[in-house]
């Protein structure tokens, strides 16, 4: 399985934190990543709960032809166990949104690659 973990594009700043809307530079790094992503024709998207998180799932999942599934074990927090538990039975290829340092952790798990995800970033790993 090919997971696309991505962390979400760029929020408003904002309290409660789980309501922060994405900027517009957020928006616009969300459709880019609809663009970008919907040509490694992921079978499925799955968010975190968090708003900034949907906004940006929904650009990729609408790209992609699929639903956008919420999933609340990809909260801030997630752990690579996390990650597997969301993704499994979901496709071959799945995209995931999350958050930061949560994406950071995930990948040097899987692969030992030590990566700073910025807003909007991505990366490839197999499962």
């Amino acid at each position: 399985m090919r997971v696309i973990i991505v962390r979400h594009a760029k929020a408003e700043p904002g309290d409660p934190d789980e309501l922060r809307p994405l900027a517009p530079r957020g928006r616009e790094q969300a459709r880019e990543l609809g663009e970008l992503l919907a040509a490694k024709h992921p079978d499925s998207v799955v968010s975190s709960p968090l708003l900034r998180a949907r906004e940006t799932a929904a650009p990729i999942a609408a790209a992609a032809g699929v639903e956008v599934v919420v999933d609340e074990r990809l909260a801030p927090g997630a752990t690579t166990e996390d990650l597997r538990a969301a993704v499994e039975g979901r496709g071959v290829t799945v995209v995931t949104v999350g958050h930061a340092p949560d994406c950071d952790e995930i990948l040097l798990e899987l692969t030992g690659r030590d990566m700073h995800f910025a807003t909007g970033a991505y990366a490839e790993v197999e499962l």
